[in-house]
């Protein structure tokens, strides 16, 4: 490689139409997923206004407006009425999520259909499974009810499911009951302080102990490739790392270590920051997100789960 001053790397970088046609990674809606909140009653949030609840009809409406902006798919999450030790509102037939994807499935078939599997929002103790006697999360009881919710989720109309929950096999229990659904599976979800917003919009933060449990360790990244390689192994069609900011370096080795399709979850709290440092006039909110939102692409993400989705189609 020749240098100075044969070699002048700012001769690519004097124009924007220069810089766009040499940038390695890009950033569209085609890469961008935007969480819903589908509850009975509708709850804004001034402060963070993705985290909104929306009734179903208000979910409705949303998607029309995210349909008019160019947006690709919605993953839905549900908060019911009420809550009971099995979680059993994230199953019946008639529960928020369901109500939701038969409003929306015949008004938008364009539009992809996620749902968030996992009972922390159905389950009156805020656990993401049944709780035993002894206070202990049960994996293998809670798969079964995981397996069972993701199938009324399809038979409603999703085109895909994700299970968050983290219990050893649900993938496996999810792929032999729905042999050709995509299956996002939430592979390496560590247990992070960056949940908290979501929490408190979902209504699913734990009444006793907490979810390290079954939710990873921060300190650990070969532990999450396994967690990665197990689930790919049982069907998974796309591998998901969660939280993503803090969690760069993982997905950068999922993208070294796997050839399927990656996503990244950028959290709530990661939203939270950016929002706070924005109103503040500490930074530009826009370049932030465009920055924060191409870094976790950078670091090897197809797939971005952000609340920033419906903000990015309306700047463009």
């Amino acid at each position: 490689m020749s240098s100075f001053p044969v070699t002048r790397l700012r001769r690519l970088r004097g124009s924007g139409a220069l810089r766009d046609l040499i940038r390695e990674t890009t950033l569209s809606l085609d890469h961008l997923v935007m969480p819903l909140f589908v509850a009975p009653e509708a709850l804004p949030n001034e402060r963070l206004p993705a985290l909104a609840r929306r009734t179903v009809d208000g979910t409705v409406a949303e998607c029309e407006e995210l349909v008019r902006l160019g947006v690709r798919a919605v993953i839905l999450f549900g908060i019911p009425e009420d809550k009971d030790d099995e979680g059993s509102g994230a199953w019946i037939d008639d529960g928020i999520v369901q109500q939701a994807l038969r409003a929306l499935r015949p008004r938008f078939p364009e539009l992809l259909l996620f749902t968030d599997v996992c009972l922390c929002e159905y389950t009156s103790h805020g656990h993401c499974g049944v709780v035993d006697g002894d206070g202990h999360v049960d994996n293998d009881a809670s798969v079964e009810l995981i397996a069972r919710t993701a199938v009324s989720h399809v038979e409603a109309g999703a085109d895909a499911v994700c299970p968050s929950d983290m219990m050893d096999g649900r993938v496996a229990a999810i792929r032999e009951r729905l042999p050709h659904t995509p299956i996002v599976a939430y592979a390496a979800k560590y247990a992070s302080a960056f949940y908290g917003p979501f929490r408190d919009a979902a209504g699913s933060a734990p009444s006793f102990g907490d979810r390290c449990g079954y939710q990873m360790d921060p300190g650990n990244v070969r532990e999450a490739l396994r967690e990665l390689e197990l689930d790919a192994a049982e069907g998974a069609d796309v591998l998901m790392v969660k939280p993503a900011l803090p969690y760069l370096d993982v997905l950068r080795a999922a993208r070294e270590r796997f050839e399927l399709p990656l996503a990244a979850y950028n959290v709530s709290g990661e939203y939270a920051m950016l929002k706070a440092a924005a109103a503040a006039g500490d930074l530009d909110e826009r370049a932030a997100v465009l920055e924060t939102l191409t870094a976790i692409r950078r670091a090897g993400a197809d797939l971005v789960f952000t609340y920033w989705t419906r903000d990015y189609a309306g700047w463009l």
